[in-house]
């Protein structure tokens, strides 16, 4: 702070000076308070707590000084000074104006009521011309209660006016952010304030009231059933004893409907009926134990009661003619609760016994309800096509994916490596297939038959493979019912028919004939004659013939003496059993042949002890086609083993 205590001196530098005394330099509080009211007070010293020369005089005196005009009358009165200056946050602080209103708000989602009168209390803050708003909470009235509009200046009007306190009365309607709001009373403070003011206040007006809030005000209702029989000793008579009827409800008219089974129970003891569900493993249904709760059921209702809707509504006396009993229930009988029809087929040993003291009913037999499953619908099958087996087809329209059929392994077991071989001829009005021969070759354990045709040199017919394995139909059979071709049904004479063309047995070989021996009872007379027949031709030929079919026939004289040799040498050979088993294991085809080089490989695997001569002499007449002339001219089982090389007669 730099004074300058001289006076006349300039206030310029280097002629004023710091007074080094002086330490404090706020300036001073205007500011206090007294009895809790802020007061205003006049500066007396300055900044640095030097004392002021000026502003000694009130406000009030200053203003005196300056409005007096000098008179030269003597006596005149003085004039009063104004009224101390206070402000509206003082003067009216804690003052609030309250106000009953009340507004109407529409309720569209409600069958019980249509509009909602909610009750308000408007605020006025005269100190600041603030508003608020709020409503008195009510108990369970499920609505966001509270303070609706916080403190605030509200306006009035689209220029920005805002509410003022001479706007409010009593009997008046204020909007406020939409919402109309009629004042109908004001406390004792508020009509004291406005009365001092000069205003008119209206007469108070009766609080609307919301009729819901007033309806949930009222006691409730209660039923009170005029009682004609002591229902005090019913509950003791009958306490704890129920009848229990097994019914069924039918609904498979509807659809996907189905009958469902239910027991019901009525408790003697109040007349209530019970209504619980009957749940079976599986049977895909949530596990509800009840479809209807003990509860009292109407049987007849009045007039007016018919639309009622009876799901939400409690059924009272008024609109109840009679009641469901005990005397309702009875077995073979049927009656509708809550629109389903429910059929009762039987009870249990009490209930009998209690209709038989109580109604006289002692006859109340079981009503057999069971329906009979109707019988399977087998499946068609459609025509079949020709390409593989009819069981492998067929496997097709039974599953999705289709499996190979079972078969029977007991059967592969025991038969394995089982053939039987028969000679046929085809019976076919060409000329060309007169001469033709075949070996069928059927196999016991999978039933199936392959034919194959020895080849005829210079005979222009291709021999070898006729048909592959595979089981054939009989042409009696249909496609639903296959009946395949058996053992039983090849023997000497007998006519098989393969796909249309025919084949007539002409002779077998031994293992069919001890096949033949050993399963008699199989075979039909006719078979076991035919085969008789070929034993006897071939243990007794004619004399005459055998010459002449020597004569005729030398290259079948040849071959005799050719197998005759080799046998001698193998007589005593200790592998000479098994030779007929090798020779089968690696005939594949089951066609009695095999090739040079399968020959000489089982040959070697045995250890034969057959000359090269002897070796190249069965090969030539393999070539030459000797064992083709000996089949048209000699038996299968000779010709078999021509091919085979070493066992004729096994």
């Amino acid at each position: 702070m730099v004074s300058n205590p001289v006076h006349g001196l300039p206030f310029l530098p280097g002629t004023s000076f710091k007074d080094s005394t002086k330490t404090a330099f706020h300036r001073s509080q205007t500011l206090g308070y007294r009895n809790g009211y802020a007061v205003v007070r006049r500066p007396t010293v300055g900044i640095g707590g030097e004392r002021l020369q000026v502003n000694q005089l009130s406000q009030a005196e200053l203003d005196e000084l300056a409005n007096k005009a000098p008179v030269l009358t003597y006596g005149q009165p003085k004039q009063a000074p104004p009224a101390e200056f206070i402000p509206a946050h003082v003067a009216f602080d804690k003052k609030v104006l309250k106000f009953d209103a009340y507004f109407q708000e529409d309720v569209p989602m409600s069958a019980e009521e249509h509009y909602r009168i909610r009750q308000v209390n408007i605020y006025y803050y005269l100190e600041d011309d603030s508003m608020s708003v709020m409503e008195p909470v009510v108990e369970n009235s499920g609505i966001l209660q509270g303070k609706l509009i916080k403190r605030q200046r509200l306006t009035k009007n689209d220029r920005g006016d805002h509410y003022h306190w001479k706007d409010l009365n009593r009997g008046i309607n204020i909007t406020i952010y939409g919402k109309t709001f009629r004042i109908v009373d004001c406390d004792r403070f508020t009509q004291v304030f406005l009365e001092s003011q000069g205003i008119e206040l209206n007469p108070p007006e009766k609080m609307a009231l919301d009729p819901y809030t007033e309806l949930r005000k009222q006691p409730l209702r209660k039923y009170v059933t005029p009682s004609d029989f002591d229902q005090l000793k019913q509950f003791l008579t009958f306490d704890k004893q129920v009848l229990r009827f097994y019914a069924i409800w039918d609904d498979t008219d509807s659809m996907f409907g189905e009958c469902r089974t239910y027991i019901i129970h009525y408790y003697l003891m109040d007349d209530t009926v019970e209504i619980r569900e009957v749940h079976e493993r599986n049977d895909g249904r949530d596990p509800f134990p009840l479809l209807m709760n003990r509860q009292r059921m109407p049987k007849i209702l009045v007039e007016n009661a018919k639309n009622f809707p009876q799901c939400v509504l409690e059924i009272s006396d008024q609109e109840v003619l009679e009641w469901y009993t005990a005397k309702d229930f009875i077995v073979g009988k049927s009656l509708t609760i809550l629109g389903r029809t429910f059929f009762i087929y039987d009870c249990d040993p009490f209930t009998r016994q209690y209709y038989k003291e109580k109604f006289g009913l002692s006859d109340l037999p079981r009503i057999d309800v069971s329906k009979k499953e109707p019988p399977p619908v087998k499946p068609e099958l459609p025509p079949y096509n020709g390409y593989g087996l009819i069981e492998d087809s067929a496997q097709n329209c039974f599953v999705l994916i289709p499996k190979a059929p079972k078969k029977d392994v007991i059967k592969m077991l025991v038969n394995d490596n089982k053939v039987l071989r028969y000679l046929a001829a085809l019976e076919s009005p060409i000329p060309e297939d007169k001469d033709r021969r075949f070996v069928f070759s059927y196999f016991l354990a999978s039933d199936m038959i392959s034919i194959f045709e020895p080849p005829v040199r210079n005979s222009g017919i291709i021999g070898g493979k006729y048909l592959g394995r595979t089981k054939v139909v009989k042409p009696s059979s249909t496609a639903d019912n296959p009946v395949y071709y058996g053992p039983t049904d090849f023997f000497i004479g007998a006519v098989i028919e393969v796909f249309g063309h025919r084949f007539v047995i002409l002779d077998t070989d031994d293992y069919v004939l001890k096949y033949m021996e050993s399963n008699a009872a199989q075979y039909s007379p006719e078979a076991l004659l035919s085969i008789q027949n070929r034993v006897q031709r071939q243990e007794a030929p004619a004399p005459g013939l055998e010459n002449k079919q020597t004569k005729e026939d030398p290259g079948v004289q040849e071959l005799e003496a050719l197998i005759d040799t080799i046998q001698k040498q193998l007589k005593d050979h200790p592998c000479k059993d098994n030779i007929r088993e090798a020779f089968q294991t690696y005939d594949k085809e089951a066609s009695g042949y095999v090739d040079k080089e399968m020959f000489f490989k089982v040959c070697d695997s045995l250890n034969l002890p057959i000359d090269d001569s002897l070796i190249k002499e069965v090969s030539r007449s393999c070539s030459s086609g000797l064992i083709a002339e000996a089949l048209n001219t000699h038996s299968l089982p000779e010709a078999t083993a021509c091919v085979f090389c070493f066992n004729r007669n096994i």
